[in-house]
């Protein structure tokens, strides 16, 4: 069962998928779409008031309207900060494949367009034989890639554009995120990205203080290429 929606996917881990998401959310929620963001795989969980949390789906969570569960938005969870297949490992899970294809469609068809984040880069394990880009092309959808702004990023991003079209996905757009506020040369690093990445540019995140409110970061987001993404 396919649904409407977009992959969201990163140049690297760290590299601000959740915090793109989660603007993206609030961008298309005010552009009229009912969104359902979804964190598929949440390696990390600290106790937070007697029950344990993931940070980004809880970020998540927080900027979707349909009143979704935290299950919901994050239906896989494990409790070690590491790779998802190493942190199953150590809790003696495994990650299954339709089962969690069937709870991330299950949550994309409560509302009219679904965010699905995936895990890390483009390409990590996931089980024997499946890996999360496997895990894309599973889900069908259009990639939004998340570039890290710092040194190596254009290589970065240009072999992932690579990867994810070798694919057969479309890549729909991406969002340029400061990693390092230190980097060199942004205008002319933006500038190779958009010729090599030949999709829209959403946007230019600037490096948000800690903690990072998604709601602040909508105004660096390009109006006119979020709505082209509906049209």
């Amino acid at each position: 069962m396919s649904f409407p929606g977009f992959f969201i996917t990163g140049t690297d881990t760290e590299i601000g998928k959740t915090f793109t998401g989660a603007t993206l959310t609030l961008a298309f929620t005010a552009l009229g779409r009912r969104v359902t963001p979804i964190k598929a795989l949440a390696a990390g969980q600290e106790p937070v008031d007697g029950r344990w949390v993931n940070e980004d789906v809880a970020t998540l969570h927080a900027v979707q309207r349909l009143g979704l569960t935290e299950a919901q938005v994050g239906p896989l969870q494990f409790r070690e900060p590491c790779a998802p297949h190493i942190a199953a490992k150590l809790e003696g899970r495994r990650i299954e494949r339709e089962p969690l294809l069937a709870a991330v469609r299950a949550t994309a068809v409560l509302g009219d367009l679904a965010l699905v984040e995936g895990a890390g880069g483009f390409r990590i394990p996931l089980a024997e034989g499946w890996d999360s880009a496997d895990f894309a092309v599973d889900l069908g959808l259009p990639v939004i890639l998340v570039v890290g702004l710092r040194l190596g990023c254009i290589n970065h991003a240009l072999l992932t554009a690579e990867a994810i079209r070798s694919r057969g996905l479309r890549l729909a757009a991406w969002v340029a995120n400061t990693v390092d506020p230190r980097q060199p040369h942004v205008t002319d690093n933006l500038q190779a990205l958009q010729a090599g990445l030949a999709a829209p540019c959403l946007g230019h995140l600037p490096r948000f203080p800690a903690p990072a409110d998604p709601a602040s970061a909508v105004a660096h987001l390009n109006p006119a290429a979020v709505a082209g993404l509906l049209a």
